[in-house]
């Protein structure tokens, strides 16, 4: 029996139409469980969010790339994942979660079916690994131009910052780092985020409004104010993405076209529109021409 909310079945339509190749670089697909059944000792339960549906949402909203970051739920098999990457014929990439004794022939598998990177929990109450396992895959995937993905809160963040910086490979933070939005911009943990720009392996998605947010209301504008000062302060490493199908809401479901519109709001510059969905994912997720 599913313990999440679905996402929204209808959402609002974007403001405006995307630049070609725009990319959704953070989001979840979840199943269906009949077909790839979750982990036994997941974390969560959430209704099926397929990628059917989650191509749905992209036509509706003029995103012909995305990034499939494998959710807790289905734990390290990636089954669902590289089935959806097969689907999306080059045009989607992921990142996984990884056993920790995978093996370089399974990460070049899973490299060249449009794997890009790892993920790692320091959420306390999604905790998938520790330091010492994050520190152990990084030669393993250096070699083949992965960076690692990293989901962390409030209370994590400020120390994780240092280890990361002083890692030989490209790192994300996911969802603004959750920095509590009610803490502002001056608040310690996103003033941390925001030493980022002068790293240049650094980067950071503005996903998760809601997951920043005091409020828990849509449509979250207490949040504005972080990614405003992303914009200002290292638009040359942000990636933007849904976070669909939103595991884990406490608050208002999301509209993922509300937060397409917040972000295209906040940013009006079709240069820096198109830096953002495109080209920033193209680097860093190497996509195909």
């Amino acid at each position: 029996m599913p313990d999440c909310a679905p996402p929204l079945a209808q959402v609002t339509s974007a403001s405006q139409a995307l630049p070609a190749h725009a990319c959704d670089s953070h989001f979840h697909i979840f199943g269906p469980a009949d077909v790839f059944p979750y982990a036994d000792d997941r974390p969560y339960t959430p209704p099926d969010a397929s990628f059917e549906q989650l191509r749905s949402l992209h036509r509706q909203l003029g995103f012909s790339r995305g990034v499939i970051v494998q959710p807790g739920c289905h734990g390290y098999d990636m089954s669902a994942t590289l089935d959806a990457l097969d689907k999306g014929a080059g045009q989607y990439r992921a990142v996984a979660l990884l056993a920790p004794d995978a093996d370089e022939r399974q990460i070049a598998e899973f490299d060249r079916r449009g794997v890009r990177g790892v993920r790692y929990n320091f959420v306390a109450h999604l905790a998938n690994a520790g330091w010492d396992e994050l520190a152990a895959v990084v030669p393993c995937i250096a070699p083949f131009g992965w960076h690692v993905c990293i989901h962390s809160d409030q209370a994590s963040l400020p120390g994780l910052l240092p280890r990361l910086a002083a890692l030989p490979v490209p790192f994300v933070i996911d969802h603004m780092g959750r920095a509590a939005a009610a803490q502002g911009t001056a608040g310690d943990a996103f003033q941390a985020l925001l030493t980022l720009r002068d790293h240049p392996g650094a980067w950071v998605k503005i996903s998760g409004l809601d997951r920043v947010s005091s409020s828990g209301k849509r449509p979250f504008r207490d949040g504005e104010a972080l990614v405003a000062a992303l914009l200002e302060t290292m638009p040359e490493r942000l990636l933007w993405g849904t976070d669909w199908p939103h595991p884990n809401v406490a608050g208002d479901m999301p509209d993922d076209g509300e937060l397409l519109n917040t972000f295209l709001r906040l940013c009006p510059d079709p240069a820096l529109q198109r830096q953002i969905l495109v080209d920033n994912p193209d680097r860093l997720y190497r996509f195909e021409p």
